[in-house]
């Protein structure tokens, strides 16, 4: 749906690389509104402009405070151009329609980096900007919005090739900005009047916690834990714990169609135990044999209710917290016995759509990984048996949630071995061999799981050596063929995903 744009709203607190814009609406034909030294500035630029306070009529007040807040601004933006009855009311009241919003936003982050004058941060708290903003953006089927300098190229390309004209998806475009603007800029107040260093989209339901992930570093949660799981006992949650729960949980997530019982053990975000079986105790059995070491103050979960024998046999170790659908009435009863146990209720096992990470001076948001493989390619010297391709899909998911470069070893539903965090895949490999035979585990016909592909054979070779004959991999290596080959000359299976799972 093609729109010309026929006038502008032009009021920004930075000036530099507006002129060209100015210069391509008066091109146009376009009628310009302005205030303050936004008008001054067109103005200088021998482009003619309408004062905001002759189209209402009403002067600035408040020392600049209230300028733009009027139902003649507000009423030519958010005015729905397809419907009679606000044509017929604006008409009316004598209300033009404002087709370009081009407003930015006080400088109010460079000022608390600059000043502790609170009188002065408090007057870089922007009113009449943000609104305006949205009220574009939200009108985005009319109206183009544009809050920031960095925008204006985009916009003067379509005043030049489009001569004025936008269509919807190029408006909600820059709706989806401006909204972006808007949410940054009410975070950074927010910080500010939380006495938070970062600003974070996550500031309300603030939760401040013992300590951060060390005793000497402050933290808080920002979010509604009771929507997710229901605390039934122990201490409070701790930064660690926190982390590790998540883990747990974003693990489960991927059994939530499993009918079977499956148990993981979880220590600092890596899977160190994890199985499935018929019942409750015998997956529990099952996840603590892969590492009983590991499994030392760690964060347990099962996608199945906790009864009395489970509980009974769980409460032979030292865990930190323990997450469950449901917990039986006698489970409760003996878990209880601890008082710092942390057993949590879980409501659900939702999957996280976006994850977040500070770094540098900004944040990197990205998709979570919620694909397992994108194709299922048996290359290897045979096609894998039914037992495998179970014990396959079990890997390749364990796999997925150990640190990279991570190896997972599976035999009968069952992580037996596993090597995570390490620097190069061969390392990762021998240390989840190594830990198989630590706890006697027999790795003749176990798979194998890589998280990225292998640069050479030698991981082949040395897993068949230990007995290994299947193996799953995303594939996608320069010398996958080197590989293959060794796998078709053995015997030995291959699954290629075109998936990798790397995990930072």
């Amino acid at each position: 749906m093609q729109k010309k744009i026929q006038s502008a709203l032009i009021s920004v607190f930075y000036k530099d690389g507006l002129e060209e814009t100015v210069k391509l609406l008066k091109k146009l034909g376009i009628t310009i509104y302005s205030t303050g030294g936004t008008q001054e500035f067109i103005e200088n630029l021998g482009v003619p402009c309408v004062a905001v306070e002759l189209l209402t009529n009403y002067p600035s007040i408040l020392g600049g405070r209230v300028k733009t807040l009027h139902p003649k601004v507000f009423g030519g933006i958010l005015g729905k151009r397809n419907d009679a009855a606000h044509l017929a009311e604006m008409a009316a009241h004598d209300i033009p329609e404002i087709d370009l919003v081009i407003v930015d936003l006080y400088p109010f982050e460079e000022t608390v980096a600059t000043t502790k004058d609170e009188k002065l941060i408090i007057e870089k708290i922007d009113i009449g900007g943000p609104s305006m903003i949205r009220a574009a953006a939200k009108n985005h089927i009319d109206v183009v919005v544009v809050a920031a300098k960095k925008d204006y190229a985009l916009l003067n390309n379509l005043l030049k090739e489009q001569q004025g004209e936008t269509t919807l998806e190029q408006r909600k475009t820059f709706a989806i900005k401006a909204f972006d603007v808007c949410t940054h800029y009410d975070n950074a107040v927010s910080s500010y009047f939380n006495n938070l260093e970062i600003s974070t989209a996550f500031n309300k339901d603030k939760n401040p916690l013992r300590y951060g992930e060390n005793p000497h570093q402050t933290a808080s949660f920002h979010g509604n834990l009771t929507e997710i799981f229901t605390q039934l006992h122990g201490k409070e949650l701790s930064y660690n714990n926190l982390v590790d729960v998540d883990a747990a949980m974003q693990l489960m997530v991927e059994f939530n169609s499993e009918k079977k019982p499956v148990f993981a053990i979880i220590k600092h975000t890596n899977v160190c135990g994890a199985a499935i079986r018929e019942n409750v105790v015998m997956s529990w059995k099952a996840a603590l044999a892969g590492d009983p070491e590991s499994a030392f103050g760690g964060v347990l979960v099962c996608n199945a209710e906790i009864d009395e024998p489970t509980a009974s046999a769980i409460n032979e170790i030292f865990f930190e917290v323990l997450i469950a659908p449901s917990f039986s009435s006698d489970a409760l009863q003996i878990l209880k016995q601890k008082k710092n146990r942390i057993l949590l209720e879980a409501k659900k096992f939702s999957p996280q759509k976006m994850q977040t990470k500070t770094l540098l001076n900004g944040v990197l948001i990205q998709q979570t990984d919620e694909t397992n493989f994108a194709e299922w390619k048996e290359v290897g010297g045979r096609e894998t048996t039914i037992v495998e391709k179970s014990n396959l899909a079990f890997a390749n998911i364990l796999c997925k949630h150990l640190k990279s470069n991570a190896i997972a070893l599976v035999k009968n539903n069952q992580l037996i071995g596993k090597g995570c965090g390490q620097t190069s895949r061969i390392d990762a490999l021998r240390n989840a061999i190594d830990k198989a035979k630590q706890f006697g585990a027999d790795t003749t016909g176990a798979v194998l799981s890589s998280d990225a592909f292998f640069p050479f054979d030698d991981c082949v070779r040395i897993a068949h050596t230990a007995g290994i004959e299947a193996f799953i991999q995303p594939g996608g290596s320069v010398r996958d063929n080197d590989s293959i080959a060794y796998c078709k000359v053995n015997n030995l299976a291959m699954v290629i995903t075109s998936t990798r799972h790397f995990k930072h």
